[in-house]
């Protein structure tokens, strides 16, 4: 396979999986040992969880998009509930990957 190929199927292999049909800042959650932060959320039922154009990813929870016109606000208002639901029912802690400015 060269490179061009190679190329082509690791863009293929991350469009089917990440949600890059919206705008997001990525991986939301530092990995927490011995989980993975997508899994707890999707565990936990919050894939789809919204709040005003913040929208946990309906394709990888790991993901929180912009469905439009999405605030800071709601970026973090989003992150706050993953967090205290996935600790309520996980007892594990999510830390955020992202740097949070302004607060």
């Amino acid at each position: 396979m060269n490179i061009a190929e190679r190329m082509e199927d690791f863009n293929d292999r991350r469009a089917s999986k990440q949600p890059l049909e919206y705008p997001s800042c990525g991986s939301v959650f530092k990995r927490p040992e011995g989980y993975f932060a997508g899994k707890l959320i999707m565990d936990a039922g919050l894939q789809g969880f919204q709040v005003g154009g913040a929208q946990v990813s309906t394709k990888h929870a790991g993901f929180i998009v912009n469905k439009g016109q999405a605030t800071g606000s709601d970026y973090v208002a989003v992150i706050k509930h993953v967090q205290a639901v996935v600790h309520e029912q996980f007892q594990v802690d999510l830390e955020p990957e992202v740097r949070i400015l302004g607060e």
